[in-house]
């Protein structure tokens, strides 16, 4: 007799438990990474004092970006808060720029500075786009580095790429470029003082209106002397002033650009996002507002130098944290191009400012 055995029917399996996501890393760990840049930098500053806190936060935060043990924690867990220092750190900082301007230090270098100071801005600027486009520079790059050469260097691209929305990688390598030429310019720009037959004052107002970052503008013409130093920093300080235009356009422009339709067409498609720019950033407007408030003269001596050094270490951490998001490999790409543009650009900031100071001192 056969033994029948019964069938049993294959239970069926259970689908494997998809994993759950990692949790996202937050902002702390990158501010924390911020913090310590901010804090080496300010100790390569006391050792060689000829070297811009600002300029060393660039230069470590690009370092830590492709250090070997340090970059996986820059690209990785830190990259979050990071990002958040690039962007809103620095526009807290730039709020605070508008304390070192008094609109009566802007009078007082008369109306023919003012003029020569708005003339070479809008020479650089249109300058540089003009040929960062000509040169096919990818993205934002042109209209970024065209702000940072005309403007104030670092700040004014962190401001400018609030409002065009630019990719980090972008804004990275524009403040890389302007922060090398800015640093280059301490050691050029010295060594043409006498030759170029200027006297401290006109040398003074040759690097206010030439050079890119304001900490670079006072590391070049203190080798002249207080006078030198004086004039750089109130003839920079009217460039800085011309920061909340420029950002003001820039949003006209951007706005402008999306209503087109070629924009709407894309905005319809998903591809291209409905949000529109402010035509002034809420932090221009406290740009704006700081200079008021410095007008007034309500801000104890105390108070400004406490506002100076905050806005110093804020920028600071927002330089590094722009810096550890070059990428090395990408810049070496289209190297040729972005130092032609850099060069280019410094010769004209350079020529237009030395022909300006000549013309009206």
């Amino acid at each position: 007799m056969a033994i029948v055995t019964p069938r049993t029917s294959a239970s069926p399996q259970p689908a494997p438990a998809t994993p759950a996501p990692a949790p996202r890393p937050g902002p702390l760990p990158g501010l924390a990474t911020a913090a310590a840049g901010v804090a080496v930098a300010w100790v390569v500053h006391l050792l060689v004092p000829a070297v811009p806190m600002l300029t060393a936060a660039v230069v470590l935060g690009i370092a830590a970006a492709h250090v070997p043990g340090v970059r996986a924690r820059v690209r990785g867990s830190a990259r979050p808060g990071l990002t958040l220092a690039g962007k809103r750190l620095m526009r807290i900082g730039v709020v605070l720029l508008g304390l070192k301007l008094g609109l009566d230090d802007v009078l007082g270098l008369g109306w023919a500075t003012v003029a020569m100071v708005v003339a070479v801005v809008a020479a650089t600027f249109a300058g540089t786009l003009w040929l960062g486009r000509r040169l096919g520079l990818r993205g934002d790059q042109p209209l970024l580095i065209a702000t940072g050469y005309s403007i104030c260097g670092a700040s004014a691209i962190g401001a400018v790429s609030e409002v065009s929305g630019s990719d980090e990688e972008d804004v990275a390598t524009s403040v890389a470029l302007v922060t090398l030429c800015g640093t280059l310019a301490i050691a050029v720009l010295p060594l043409l003082h006498h030759p170029l037959g200027l006297d401290d004052a006109q040398f003074g107002r040759w690097v206010g209106a030439g050079v890119h970052d304001v900490g670079q503008v006072v590391a070049t013409a203190q080798t002249a002397g207080p006078a030198a130093l004086t004039d750089a920093v109130l003839v920079k300080l009217m460039r800085v002033a011309l920061l909340a235009p420029l950002v003001a356009a820039v949003a006209v422009s951007v706005r402008r650009r999306r209503q087109s339709p070629v924009m709407a067409s894309e905005k319809a498609s998903g591809k291209a996002s409905g949000k529109r720019p402010p035509l002034i950033p809420l932090f221009v407007l406290g740009f704006l507002a700081m200079v008021g408030v410095r007008t007034t003269g309500w801000v104890p001596a105390a108070g400004l130098d406490l506002a100076a050094h905050a806005q110093e270490l804020l920028l600071a951490a927002a330089l590094f944290g722009l810096g550890s998001a070059v990428h090395l490999p990408s810049l070496v790409r289209t190297g040729g191009r972005v130092a032609a543009l850099g060069l280019c650009s410094w010769v004209v900031i350079a020529g237009a400012s030395y022909g300006g100071v000549l013309l009206t001192t």
